[in-house]
């Protein structure tokens, strides 16, 4: 699973900036659309950009769709803005592209151990926002809000395509909470751990195969166990 890894690294690296430097800024000149990692599409022709103003480049911050080679704008990416980013600078965010260029997944923090992971279907000119896959949900029946669900420390989705429409997911998340009951209910998709407050942290790790249908629906395989850290 090197890419979750790599994301929950990238993840962990930037919430160990210093308070004063806790976020990745970047200061965008004007008409610099920075191609963000991995942001170049296999055809060749489109990539994922970012671009915001102001000194720390938040001030009216989207990602775009650009057609490419002339890097041109085509369409603001739906759900990624100042109001729901942590870090501007283009290296913060992360684009996995389907071998077709027809569908791309972008990651990014929206806390400093939360990452968002925002899937699209490229029409064209257009990048629609589908409904993303969330294999906690499927597993427990519940959507976790990160604005006030305080309990979850730590999410880190990560997609990687198999196919131009299947894919493989991974779902890693931590909660801090009063008893076990969780992980209880996780069975072997979570790990309970004892801090020394009384309180338990909870992880959560799974994986599945995933497939885009023709209707636009997603249909997941039957999650499994994925790796778990080591916390202290």
């Amino acid at each position: 699973m090197p890419l979750r890894r790599a994301i929950l690294a990238l993840a962990l690296t930037l919430a160990a900036l210093s308070p004063a430097f806790a976020t990745a800024e970047h200061q965008y000149a004007k008409g610099e659309y920075a191609i963000i990692q991995g942001g170049r599409a296999p055809s060749g022709k489109l990539s994922i950009a970012a671009h915001g103003g102001g000194e720390f480049g938040n001030d009216n911050f989207h990602v775009y769709l650009m057609a490419e080679p002339g890097h041109r704008r085509l369409a603001v990416l739906d759900d990624i803005s100042s109001d729901n980013i942590l870090d501007t600078a283009p290296d913060a965010f992360h684009a996995a592209w389907s071998q077709d260029s027809r569908h791309v997944a972008v990651s990014f923090r929206s806390e400093r151990h939360i990452v968002t992971l925002n899937l699209y279907a490229i029409d064209g000119r257009r990048a629609r926002l589908v409904d993303a896959p969330d294999l906690f949900r499927d597993v427990t029946g519940r959507s976790i809000d990160r604005k006030t669900d305080g309990d979850m420390r730590t999410s880190v989705p990560a997609l990687t395509w198999q196919a131009p429409r299947r894919f493989h997911l991974t779902d890693y998340r931590v909660f801090v909470l009063d008893d076990t009951a969780l992980a209880d209910k996780l069975g072997p998709l979570g790990k309970a751990t004892t801090m020394k407050d009384g309180r338990a942290t909870i992880q959560f790790s799974a994986e599945a195969d995933g497939e885009l249908l023709p209707d636009g629906r997603i249909r997941m395989g039957k999650p499994k166990a994925g790796q778990f850290e080591e916390l202290e």
